[in-house]
């Protein structure tokens, strides 16, 4: 009868500390999506702590060719930084975003939660439709709440999948807006020259590379 205790006990027991750790390195190599803690201490035995098993594994890939790193407030297995040039052939994927949308982009990231019109205000021009359409397609911005203001206008926000893509931990860790300006991807008022399209809107034409800034690069 008491071996049947101890046994029933034991169900209810976490695990030893370096077992979860092995459980939370076995589930982020399983997937290329960012897991939270939550997600993890799902799939784990009653009792698991994840945000110790984190800060465990964390350490251990400290140095390391692969890096356990933190994106929005989920986790995930990444290619160290200084070593992505040798996987630049195998995963780099060239996607044309327009000058308008380079703009459009970062100035939600900065901005965020940041309704169209006040994306207009800073960039002195219209925003068309698809500009946006395009930012939503990539899983870039997303629909925020909306404003507390008259027509409870809907807000744009960036996504996990955008601060994923870049290797940010959170917006914080975009680059100065002076860095920006400096960098021509940020104007308060249009180019000399610059045409808007027959509705007022951006030029479709005006097209730029993500790999062209330093900030939108692959």
């Amino acid at each position: 009868m008491q071996d049947i205790d101890e046994e029933e006990q034991s169900l209810f027991e976490a695990p030893p500390l370096a077992e979860q750790e092995r459980m939370v390195e076995a589930v982020l190599f399983a997937t290329s999506e960012p897991v939270t803690l939550r997600e993890l201490e799902s799939r784990m035995p009653h009792g698991s702590d994840a945000g110790e098993a984190i800060a465990l594994l964390r350490r251990r890939y400290e140095g390391r060719g692969v890096q356990l790193m933190k994106v929005g407030d989920a986790y995930a297995l990444r290619t160290a930084p200084d070593l992505g040039f040798l996987m630049r052939k195998e995963t780099v994927e060239q996607r044309k975003l327009s000058r308008a949308a380079i703009e459009t982009l970062a100035i939600v990231a900065y901005h965020q939660p940041v309704t169209r019109a006040e994306i207009e205000e800073i960039r002195g021009v219209s925003v068309s439709r698809g500009t946006v359409d395009q930012l939503l397609e990539l899983e870039w911005i997303r629909f925020g709440r909306r404003k507390m203001t008259p027509g409870r206008p809907v807000t744009f926000v960036v996504t996990q999948e955008f601060l994923d893509h870049f290797g940010l931990e959170s917006a914080r860790d975009l680059p100065g807006l002076k860095e920006l300006r400096s960098a021509g991807l940020l104007e308060n008022r249009p180019p000399p020259g610059h045409l808007p399209g027959p509705d007022g809107a951006d030029d479709p034409e005006e097209e730029a590379s993500t790999g062209q800034s330093e900030l939108f690069e692959d």
